[in-house]
């Protein structure tokens, strides 16, 4: 009687090799299954969910952005990882200034029973007249859209990121307009609402914009929007690619550079610069002018101060010289 061969062993005494008729299952394994699917053809896939979730988008007519819930009232919120490059203003003087400069919202906010004064009032009229979405949040939905230590006031309005102008372009626009130049250029103003003071000043004194370097520069963000106290809307803001470069351009065009240091050549009040385009340059509170630009000014300035305070910040000092322009001005 023959023993039972261990299991999976092969019997010895049986011809070697495939046995008849498994040809064709060697062939087949060959084939393979053809070219594997693209991945958005592979509804399991993420690229495939992204395909099915446009294709049921577009069966809808369109309507909304497919993969953005709306809800309500808090329609603006977003996943974390969504970008979003929009800009928040809050305060009723700078929501209001941005509406009347007819900057391109795409949302004003307003708090649930907020007291309605002339300023709120106005905000709804131009907001319904220009299509603006009107949307009613709760105070603790604008705290968190004004940021730690913002002051909403009860309104925000959302806005697209801020249009920078060129040096060049801004500097000929005020010519064409038959005024003289009266610009600020900031060297090192690394602080947004510093920046938003000195928009502030440029406006109240007669300024008609401001220069930033590319690099090393606040910019114009929802803080600078709301210590502008709305004068964003109204001053433009250049952005120079090198700013050493932009004011010898200037220099050339017959606009007299204005630098500002405590340790300056000529104190302020001493300067008679009435009827000449001016550009102030500020530098920053800790390390002031950069040695380039103060090389570039035609004359660097300096403030009187008591000698008990130190030194002034970007803001105040950009206020003081702005003042005495504007009144050697108004004098002649």
């Amino acid at each position: 009687m023959a023993k039972p061969g261990r299991p999976g062993a092969r019997n010895p005494g049986k011809k070697k090799g495939p046995l008849k008729g498994t040809g064709g299952h060697s062939r087949k394994a060959l084939e393979g299954r053809g070219p594997t699917p693209k991945a958005e053809d592979r509804a399991w896939h993420p690229a495939g969910k992204r395909k099915a979730a446009e294709e049921r988008y577009a069966a809808a007519g369109g309507k909304g952005r497919p993969g953005v819930r709306a809800v309500g009232s808090n329609a603006n919120r977003k996943s974390p990882k969504a970008a979003d490059d929009t800009e928040t203003v809050t305060g009723r003087n700078s929501v209001l200034e941005a509406l009347r400069a007819k900057i391109p919202a795409t949302a004003f906010y307003i708090a649930q029973r907020v007291e309605m004064d002339d300023r709120v009032k106005e905000m709804l009229s131009i907001a319904t007249n220009r299509g603006i979405p009107v949307l009613e949040v709760t105070r603790p939905e604008l705290d968190r859209m004004a940021g730690f230590d913002g002051v909403h006031q009860g309104v925000a309005l959302k806005v697209p990121p801020y249009t920078y102008a060129h040096p060049q372009d801004l500097l000929e626009q005020i010519i064409d307009r038959g005024e003289v130049p009266l610009l600020v250029a900031l060297d090192g103003v690394t602080d947004p609402r510093n920046l938003g003071a000195i928009i502030r000043s440029t406006g109240a004194f007669g300024g008609q914009g401001l220069i930033l370097p590319q690099r090393r520069s606040a910019s114009v963000n929802s803080a600078a929007w709301k210590t502008s106290a709305g004068a964003a809307a109204r001053i433009p803001v250049a952005l120079a690619a090198n700013l050493t470069a932009t004011l010898k351009e200037f220099k050339k065009q017959g606009v007299f550079v204005l630098g500002l240091a405590g340790d300056g050549d000529v104190s302020l009040p001493a300067l008679e610069l009435a009827d000449r385009p001016v550009v102030i340059v500020v530098g920053s509170e800790g390390k002031g002018l950069s040695r380039l630009v103060t090389e570039t000014c035609d004359q660097v300035v300096s403030i009187p101060i008591s000698t008990a305070t130190e030194s002034l910040n970007a803001g105040i000092a950009a206020s003081v010289a702005l003042y005495q322009v504007s009144t050697l001005r108004a004098a002649h």
